[in-house]
Formats: C-alpha cells, sequence, structure tokens
C-alpha cells in the first residue's frame, strides 16, 4: 500500500488549530490515493537492479499538483509555518518553487556545483556509487529561522542532509523536510530527524 495519513485540511483558510470535520480527512486521502495510482515503476533504471519511480504521470495532472502542494503547505503550516523553501535540484524545483509560492515565502535553490554565481557555500557528499556536489548562494540565510527542504524523493537522505548543512554553515535553522515519495527501507527518514521535521509523504515504499 503506497500513502501514510496526512491530516489535510480542504479549506486552507481553516485555522488549523480548529479544523477537524471529515471532509479535511476525505481530501486527504483522495490525494494520496491520486498520487500512488499515479507512480509509476520502471525497471532497471538507470541502471540494472534498480527499480525507478517515475512521477511523470504525477507532473501531468494540473490537479494533482495543485492538491499536493496545498497539502503539503498546509502540513508546514501545522508544523509552525516557514520563512522559506529550500528546493533541491532538479526535481525538488518542480513543486518547491510553487510550494513557497502558495505559503508566501522566499524560495532558495540548492543547486549542483558550478551552476549559481557569486559566494556559494559547498558541500561534497557521498551516493551509493560516488560523490556529489551541492552548493547555495548563503547570503541572507541567518535571518531565517524556519526553512523547509523540499525533494520530490527521499532515498538515504544523503541529499537533503547535504542541503541541511549547507544552510547551518550559512547561519540559516532548517524547520524540517518535505517528500513526495519516500523508499522507507533505505533510511533517509531516521539519518533526518535529528536536523528537523519530516513531514509524512504523499507515497512510502
Amino acid at each position: 500500500m503506497c500513502g501514510n495519513p496526512t491530516f489535510v485540511c480542504a479549506n486552507p483558510s481553516i485555522n488549523p488549530e480548529i479544523c477537524g470535520d471529515v471532509l479535511c480527512i476525505v481530501v486527504s486521502n483522495s490525494i494520496q490515493k491520486a498520487f500512488s495510482e499515479a507512480v509509476q515503476d520502471v525497471a532497471d533504471f538507470p541502471r540494472a537492479g534498480v527499480l525507478f519511480k517515475d512521477l511523470k504521470e504525477v507532473w501531468r495532472n494540473p490537479r494533482l499538483c495543485q492538491g499536493v502542494v496545498e497539502s503539503v503547505a498546509h502540513d508546514i503550516l501545522m508544523a509552525g509555518g516557514a520563512d522559506a523553501v529550500v528546493g533541491i535540484e532538479s526535481r525538488g524545483f518542480l513543486l518547491g518553487m510553487p510550494l513557497a509560492m502558495a505559503l508566501g515565502v522566499p524560495f532558495l535553490p540548492a543547486r549542483k556545483g558550478g551552476k549559481l554565481p557569486g559566494p556559494v557555500v559547498r558541500m561534497t557528499y557521498g551516493l551509493e556509487y560516488g560523490e556529489d556536489v551541492l552548493e547555495m548562494q548563503g547570503d541572507g540565510l541567518d535571518r531565517l529561522t524556519r526553512i523547509w527542504i523540499h525533494d520530490d524523493v527521499l532515498a538515504t537522505g544523503g541529499t537533503a542532509e547535504a542541503a541541511a548543512k549547507l544552510i547551518e554553515m550559512s547561519g540559516g535553522r532548517v524547520a524540517g523536510f518535505s517528500f513526495l515519495l519516500e523508499i522507507a527501507a533505505l533510511g533517509g527518514r531516521e539519518r533526518l530527524l535529528d536536523r528537523g521535521a519530516v513531514l509524512p509523504p504523499m507515497c512510502s515504499v
């Protein structure tokens, strides 16, 4: 079964402290069910033995994307709100920017090495098959105390952890992490919990 229970209000204007009607739960379950059904398995990609979770049918469904953004934004508000959203290159950009817009806060990109001008903070981190580099423009982050990091998939958590370290190096504070899909067996959630809250994803496999 793909999907964890998340309490989401059908009307974002409702105070989450007093929201509790059945419609909220129905809308949440409907979004999660639609998301789960849109996820497709692709065998042996990007290499033999890997089962890739393809979200293309999510991206092709604007109503579903809107519902996901509203759901995650509401969960962030229930967790205390945000003063910025960091999206991880590249698929973290796809809903990271709309998420920031829904919350009315700045969007900050965490990019692969060499793609940002000016002074940057840089982190090299390990992957299953080697190393990668993540960079951010760190100016102004020291004024932000509730930064949420967003990406599409939580696997081992290495990239999200690197983004959190970049924020901390720049004087900012991480409030938590949001992901659309979690591969629970890889243990990424446990790796991140000491750096911030990890919201329930739309889908867990």
